[in-house]
């Protein structure tokens, strides 16, 4: 003998009136079920659940609409982060020697990208003309956990870390940095932030990889071949 179960087919409209009328919360706590409801709205009467749906399809509209702007939001301020990269990298394609190199990328860093540190290392057993410049074993020494990672790093650094990227005045002001090896390991590229939170590991880095990437091609033209950290 089988059980009799309540089943869409055999609930009466009677008794989900019933459980309606003893349960009038019932569409406050699903009301993800109401923009489904067809009712009509008869004029002069007072029907309340309309009233909700209504209600629910402008708060929906305001978010939608909210979650819009938030795009189109990210869409300029992306466009805006690729023209900036674009100028840099033709002023880098265009430089005129390693100071003009190094040049380009540190004002463009500070200037048009408004990062407040901007450190750019290169390895040389020899110490360069231009720019910072340290050996490889001093490199090795000093940020060796850092080193051969072929992603850029983000977040807080150790205090003798910051030191060694951006020197010991600036060091104890910056709250998180963002790290790029460059290729063949001739050297290294980073910024930073006062802010603790401003460069997380989650966050996209793409635009720092991408001119770490020109740097390393353009770099040989310029100056003798860089010696690779041991």
């Amino acid at each position: 003998m089988s059980e009799n179960r309540d089943t869409p087919e055999n609930i009466s409209a009677e008794a989900v009136v019933a459980y309606l009328r003893a349960h009038p919360e019932f569409f406050v706590d699903h009301d993800e079920l109401i923009p489904e409801l067809r009712i009509p709205h008869l004029p002069g009467s007072a029907v309340s659940l309309v009233e909700r749906q209504v209600k629910l399809l402008r708060e929906r509209n305001i978010e939608m609409r909210n979650r819009l702007a938030h795009l189109m939001d990210v869409a300029r301020d992306n466009d805006r982060l690729f023209e900036k990269t674009r100028r840099l990298v033709l002023d880098m394609l265009d430089a005129d020697g390693l100071e003009e190199l190094i040049g380009a990328v540190e004002d463009s860093l500070r200037h048009e990208f408004q990062v407040p540190y901007v450190s750019l290392i290169l390895f040389s057993d020899t110490t360069l003309p231009v720019g910072r410049s340290v050996s490889g074993t001093d490199a090795q020494q000093a940020i060796g956990g850092l080193l051969g990672n072929e992603k850029t790093l983000c977040g807080v650094l150790r205090p003798h870390e910051l030191s060694f990227l951006f020197g010991e005045e600036d060091s104890s002001d910056i709250g998180s940095a963002a790290m790029v090896c460059l290729a063949q390991q001739q050297g290294i590229l980073a910024i930073g932030s006062p802010d603790p939170q401003h460069y997380k590991s989650s966050m996209g880095t793409l635009f720092l990889s991408y001119i770490a990437e020109v740097l390393s091609r353009t770099l040989p033209r310029h100056a003798t071949p860089l010696r690779s950290v041991r």
